[in-house]
């Protein structure tokens, strides 16, 4: 098979598609209109088809003549932003924009499943096309999915998936073993005090001060709190409280997250922001509450399997074009739940180009892709599959 061909050959193809679904956002767990024009795709192919997995989540079932079976993930859900793209493929829908590439991963694995079952015949074993809903808002799709049996029947043995990357430049993809992504994390804090008058602070028992205290001390717990070679980040990113000038508020609510590489460290950071706020809102006066939610695991790629995708991406596009990373990335990714249950890997698409305004970072009103990149994604599923299944 010449599978770069193949997926070249349906270039204006993927681009029509992936402009389609961009038109068409929607959020975790409502995407109707998105799992529907999927579904609808797979079973026009003759690919045994399951919908509803995780509320929306669609399954492709394609089976081959063996045993075997590699699964292959796109996630469908948008985020609530306003687009600001003047194109003529816009979100349709206000306040909802495909501002991280999730358009483009359906469209290559829409076009991968093509190709696939064009080739049924060749294959010695099944592909499970997986249409994963919520990426993007916890407690993500993938895990649902999981639990709801998605790994089963046919019992999926491998697994692998990419993102797209606006720091990488188009036609060149990156790779790497072990730690990829990190865990995530939202917590939600409560700082109570004493409301008053801004002429005499004195009588009263200012939560803002204690705001401003709480978040200084909290970017001290990656340099002196937890051993500084550990990677960790905490950030605050929403304030809220207060309603005018010359009013000290009762209460100020801070959100934010903590992103580690290593799990054994999550309950130490957690106690630490306790030890921090008890402290800090004893000092003062005030209480406190403190709500802190689990996210997505540190995501780690298998090693024989990194290195299987690496030849890949070397044979069909070239040794220049396979970019190992050297540091993970902070973000997170719930493909890390699969990656928990099967060997498998998660790759960087490039889909960088400053001509093409396609540099933005993930989740800007203004975040494109370089659709040159779109048939390099489709032929990196499509030899994926087939190279596992005949035993590489």
């Amino acid at each position: 098979m010449d599978v770069k061909k193949m997926a070249f050959e349906l270039k204006e193809k993927l681009i029509e598609m992936r402009r389609h679904l961009h038109t068409i956002p929607e959020v975790a767990f409502e995407e109707v209109e998105t799992s529907s024009f999927v579904a609808e795709k797979l079973s026009k192919l003759g690919i045994e088809v399951k919908t509803g997995i995780a509320k929306t989540g669609v399954v492709g079932v394609l089976k081959g003549s063996g045993e075997k079976t590699i699964a292959l993930r796109a996630d469908m859900d948008a985020l609530p932003i306003t687009e600001e793209n003047d194109v003529d493929y816009k979100s349709k829908y206000d306040g909802k924009m495909h501002a991280c590439g999730h358009d483009a991963h359906m469209s290559m694995l829409l076009c991968a499943a093509t190709i696939l079952s064009k080739n049924k015949a060749r294959l010695k074993g099944n592909v499970k096309f997986i249409f994963q809903p919520s990426e993007e808002s916890l407690p993500g799709g993938a895990k649902k999915m999981i639990e709801e049996g998605v790994l089963d029947n046919p019992k999926v043995d491998a697994v692998f998936g990419f993102h797209c990357d606006p720091t990488i430049p188009t036609g060149k993809i990156g790779f790497k073993a072990g730690a990829l992504m990190a865990f995530t994390s939202e917590f939600t804090i409560l700082l109570k005090g004493k409301g008053g008058h801004a002429a005499v602070p004195e009588k009263s028992i200012d939560p803002i001060v204690m705001a401003s205290d709480v978040i200084q001390e909290l970017q001290k717990i990656p340099s002196r709190w937890i051993n500084p070679l550990e990677p960790v980040v905490v950030t605050i990113s929403s304030i809220h409280g207060g309603t005018t000038f010359n009013i000290i508020p009762e209460e100020i609510e801070l959100k934010g997250t903590v992103r580690l590489l290593n799990m054994d460290l999550v309950e130490k950071a957690t106690g630490i922001i306790g030890t921090i706020l008890k402290g800090i809102t004893t000092i003062y006066g005030g209480k406190y509450s403190f709500v802190f939610v689990k996210g997505y695991p540190v995501l780690k790629n298998d090693e024989a399997f990194t290195t299987f995708m690496s030849k890949i991406i070397e044979e069909l596009f070239g040794e220049e074009n396979a970019i190992k990373i050297d540091n993970p990335l902070m973000g997170g990714e719930d493909f890390a739940y699969f990656l928990e249950k099967v060997p498998g890997t998660f790759l960087r698409l490039g889909t960088g180009n400053r001509k093409k305004d396609s540099d933005y970072l993930w989740h800007h009103p203004r975040f494109n892709i370089d659709e040159d990149a779109l048939p390099i994604g489709t032929a990196l599923f499509v030899k994926c599959a087939v190279e596992y299944l005949s035993g590489g």
